[in-house]
């Protein structure tokens, strides 16, 4: 008999959990509640399918049991709840268990049930400081605000670790993939639930595996994002290198905001990623992904930033540390091509490669974007524009671009002869869906031929030398250079006035037939 439980059931099992918030708390803070729960339970389980294990193996011999537990790649250390005795003014234990989440469902009927399980995260965080240190901070189980008062809290959190006690997470029964399938799984599901604010940790999946592809990590390549949200596009290129046999690569990002950061921190760790380096940092004016004091260079950087950021920290730019704005600082009420030029400075010289998801205005923009982007142009850095449909994200429904950079194409670089540059208008083609579209799979594999084979496809394609950018005063804008208009078919004006003059006939042969039977019903016709 097959025990395994199916990456349906996990999903269904974790997406029904979600009513406990749903209509009450915010789908962009609910979200941070259920994924803190799904990853305690992940660990818990991890834990006590391998104590069993330990069990049967040594029998009642729990202290080297215990030993073998510390080599697990998560501690679960013991919790003791004290109180002071209000006549010796002692302070004495009263209880003591392991700190999981079978722990809290035992104690789900408690009347601080929120505090403990704020309790048993600080003790999972600080026994595991190296991995999960700051993990847990940002959310809290304890609020009023976001949760309702004790007897609404207590009940919401009393259903939630109810319905999360009917998934069972042991590695014996589920495999891994499908845990991180599940919590990609539920990051697209929160995307879509909470609408523009999803921006902050989403990217929907077909344009991060697009953008990822677009970018050829290979193996031995050190890849950042350094605006990761959830960390998601991260996991898609490390999975495009593991699609060519090897595991050999580094993972690194860079999140602004402290609860996403968190997320980004356990979805490295579901999918088994525990060397990614994640920083909670922003990365326009404290970039945290430094070596001796300089930028850390990358093979591979690929992001989907916040588009046209206001206040970015423009007003820091001209003293920018790690000199990052020389070709210019962009307006401070649109920080797009202060994240592009971040990236740049990022990937390695004559080698990194760049990919990242951008609003049309970056195309065409002029004053100091169009200075940016002509320079750029001229140093032969821009490889490629791609054009995508409208209405892909949660947060917009106005169709985006991707551009592709390439420092190979720097003088010394593997591909300095490339002088031209791609575009791809793949804004026609996509799922039309209810309230979002998508790319099919033979959409993204037609995209990523055609980057790759870079030949001239009528009405999609077009290799536009540098001197035509040139001519069009650097601007980027596709529909001049990827022509989609197709003429209409000519009008034959005879044939529609016969049609019309027919139709006319046919019209009054039907009036005087109506006109007679009313005749003959005494209906009086005037």
């Amino acid at each position: 008999m097959n025990d395994q439980i199916t990456q349906q059931e996990v999903n269904a099992t974790a997406w029904a959990a979600c009513d406990t918030f749903r209509g009450v708390v915010d789908p962009a803070q609910y979200k941070d509640y259920i994924l803190v729960m799904l990853f305690l339970k992940y660990i818990s389980d991890r834990w006590n399918d391998h104590y069993a294990e330990y069990k049967e193996q040594y029998g009642d011999d729990d202290e080297r049991i215990r030993r073998k537990l510390e080599r697990e790649r998560f501690l679960l250390p013991y919790v003791e709840l004290k109180e002071e005795d209000s006549k010796t003014g002692e302070t004495k234990v009263i209880d003591r268990f392991v700190g999981d989440f079978n722990a809290l469902y035992e104690r789900r009927n408690e009347a601080n049930i929120g505090e403990l399980i704020n309790i048993v995260l600080d003790h999972i965080e600080d026994a595991n400081k190296s991995k999960l240190e700051g993990v847990f901070r940002n959310i809290d189980f304890n609020s009023e605000a976001n949760l309702g008062k004790a007897k609404d809290r207590n009940r919401r959190l009393k259903t939630l670790l109810e319905d999360f006690n009917k998934l069972d997470l042991r590695p014996s029964r589920v495999s891994e993939d499908v845990i991180g399938n599940t919590y990609i799984y539920l990051i697209e599901r929160f995307g879509s639930d909470a609408g523009k604010k999803a921006g902050e940790f989403y990217t929907p999946k077909m344009v991060s595996r697009l953008l990822s592809a677009l970018a050829q990590p290979k193996p031995g390549d050190r890849i950042c994002d350094p605006s990761c949200g959830s960390g998601s596009l991260l996991i898609e290129a490390a999975q495009m290198v593991e699609a060519q046999g090897s595991h050999n690569y580094a993972l690194f990002g860079e999140e602004v905001n402290g609860a996403t950061w968190a997320l980004a921190r356990m979805n490295m760790f579901i999918h088994s990623k525990d060397a990614a380096r994640i920083e909670w940092c922003d990365t326009l004016n404290s970039p945290a992904l430094v070596e001796a004091d300089r930028l850390m260079k990358f093979n591979v950087v690929v992001a989907n930033p916040p588009f046209s950021l206001d206040k970015w920290g423009s007003e820091h730019a001209d003293n920018d540390r790690y000199k990052r704005f020389w070709r210019g600082v962009p307006p401070k009420s649109k920080g797009d091509w202060a994240f592009i030029t971040n990236m740049i400075e990022r990937a390695l010289p004559q080698e990194g490669r760049v990919a990242v998801v951008v609003p049309h205005g970056v195309l065409f923009r002029g004053g100091a974007e169009g200075r940016i982007r002509q320079k750029l142009i001229e140093e032969n850095l821009l490889d490629a524009v791609v054009g995508l449909p409208g209405n892909l994200f949660p947060t917009t429904s106005i169709p985006v671009a991707i551009l592709v950079f390439d420092r190979a194409r720097e003088k010394g670089g593997a591909r300095e002869n490339i002088k031209d540059v791609l575009f791809v208008d793949a804004s026609q083609e996509f799922v039309p869906g209810k309230n979002q579209n998508t790319l099919s799979e033979e959409h993204f594999a037609k995209i990523v031929a055609t980057v790759a084979t870079r030949q001239n496809v009528e009405r999609y394609a077009y290799v536009a030398a540098t001197n035509e950018l040139a001519e069009n005063d650097f601007n980027l804008n596709i529909p001049r250079y990827v022509d989609t208009f197709e003429e209409e078919k000519e009008i034959d004006v005879a044939a529609v006035q016969r049609e019309i003059d027919q139709i006319e006939q046919e019209l009054t042969d039907v009036r005087a037939r109506m006109r007679h039977h009313l005749l003959e019903l005494g209906v009086e016709v005037i």
